[in-house]
């Protein structure tokens, strides 16, 4: 044996001997297998046999080929395009997507597509205050807070427009999981990839301390899509609700997750975490579903796993958002109405989309306050416990939160003078 193969025997078995020890590194809870660490242990594994019965040139050329063979990261667009987020479409679904639009442009219906002449100026209606400058406001805070504990939220990744009225009020929508989606949908700012880095298994722990600091009463927690996690981030969600829960157990938390790619067990995980609103976006009305969300997602997907949460948590209030401006007709909204109510939904809320960049979808119109107040009271007379309707309006926002709050806690009070009254007339 020469001097440089048993070099290369000596580190392979310091690699091999090094594995147990870098697994026991990280705390118990949360733990996370995903896609990209299995395949990672797999390449880990394919150069120690490589190095042990190759030369040092052999193991650089199968390197080499495996890294050509490993296709390039393509961002897919909802329409099968490229440009958006997520893993590109096979040709043959391309194709018979394209045939399924071309047939659909004969329906007389309008459909939002990328890189057509928007509506000319934006309405006066689009109006809101600027973050504050000042270094000792709640804004300042909010953000020094985050940035401190290195936490992601989506008012920021998101460009969310009421990010100004929220952080003066104290809080933020916190994103979880990174700030990198697997998902490419056509309306969405958050940037995408095929292999995110892996969660933060201590996330939780900052956010918990996070929150705490703010002294809020109504927190909201969202994620991006981790199709590459085998539950979909459900079990990091709800580990972030009971550490929340524990710092204050009064606080109300609601989570803005992803729809676990129909996963009703990843559902349930977080259903039974103690959370007090499963929020879930169908985003838009079915027919625009496939031009707006990424190919993964799905407007029957979406309600089941909100019906599939009630279900297992009966007294949860589950949430939903539309967007508006994509080319929908009236009918078609109260149709998406219609089915949410049919699977027991507490409270939507409806916003107008706004084209992050040129790359996304352009506004096909720019809905009227009166339009968005008709959506209101058709919903309320539907029977939801709340409808939140505006050109402003977005899945969550502080001044939803603060009726959420008052509505909540009144419901819960009410329930317990209820049962107080039974126990005492028995």
């Amino acid at each position: 044996m020469s001097l440089l193969q048993l070099q290369i025997l000596v580190t392979a078995v310091a690699i091999v001997q090094s594995f147990p020890a870098s697994q026991t590194q990280l705390p118990a809870r949360p733990t996370f297998l995903t896609n990209n660490h299995r395949n990672n242990n797999r390449h880990q594994r394919w150069v120690v046999s490589s190095a042990l019965f190759s030369t040092i040139e052999e193991s650089t050329k199968q390197s080499s080929s495996a890294s050509a063979e490993s296709e390039k990261y393509v961002i897919a667009r909802g329409d099968g395009s490229s440009g958006g987020g997520g893993v590109p479409m096979k040709k043959n679904e391309q194709k018979q997507q394209q045939q399924e639009i071309e047939e659909e442009e004969n329906d007389g219906l309008v459909r939002p597509k990328v890189g057509v002449p928007m509506p000319n100026g934006r309405p006066s209606w689009f109006r809101v205050p600027a973050p504050s400058a000042d270094e000792k406001s709640r804004y300042q805070n909010v953000k020094e807070s985050l940035k401190d504990l290195s936490l992601n939220t989506v008012c920021e990744e998101a460009q969310c427009p009421n990010i100004g009225e929220c952080w003066n009020g104290g809080t933020g929508t916190i994103m979880l999981l990174g700030d990198t989606c697997t998902r490419g949908c056509m309306f969405c700012a958050v940037k995408t990839d095929g292999k995110p880095p892996e969660p933060d298994p201590f996330e939780p722990f900052k956010t918990a301390e996070a929150v705490t600091k703010w002294g809020v009463d109504y927190i909201v927690l969202t994620s991006v899509d981790r199709d590459d996690i085998p539950d979909g981030g459900s079990s990091h969600f709800a580990t972030t609700v009971d550490l929340l829960k524990h710092a204050n157990p009064s606080l109300l938390v609601e989570c803005l997750v992803s729809d676990f790619q129909g996963d009703h067990d990843s559902v349930t995980t977080l259903a039974k975490s103690g959370l007090d609103v499963y929020a879930h976006n169908v985003e838009t009305v079915e027919r625009l579903q496939k031009f707006v969300r990424d190919r993964r997602a799905g407007y029957w997907q979406s309600l089941r796993t909100l019906e599939h949460a009630k279900k297992v948590t009966p007294d949860l209030y589950t949430k939903t958002s539309i967007m508006l401006g994509l080319g929908e007709t009236d009918e078609e909204v109260i149709q998406a109405m219609r089915d949410l109510r049919s699977v027991d939904v507490d409270v939507v809320t409806f916003g107008q989309y706004l084209r992050p960049t040129e790359k996304h979808l352009s506004v096909v119109e720019y809905v009227t306050p009166e339009k968005f107040e008709h959506f209101k009271k058709v919903g309320e007379d539907m029977g939801f416990k709340y409808v939140a309707s505006g050109p402003l309006v977005r899945s969550s926002y502080k001044a939803g939160e603060f009726y959420l709050t008052h509505m909540i806690n009144k419901e819960r009070e009410e329930e317990t003078e209820k049962a107080d009254v039974v126990e005492n007339s028995s």
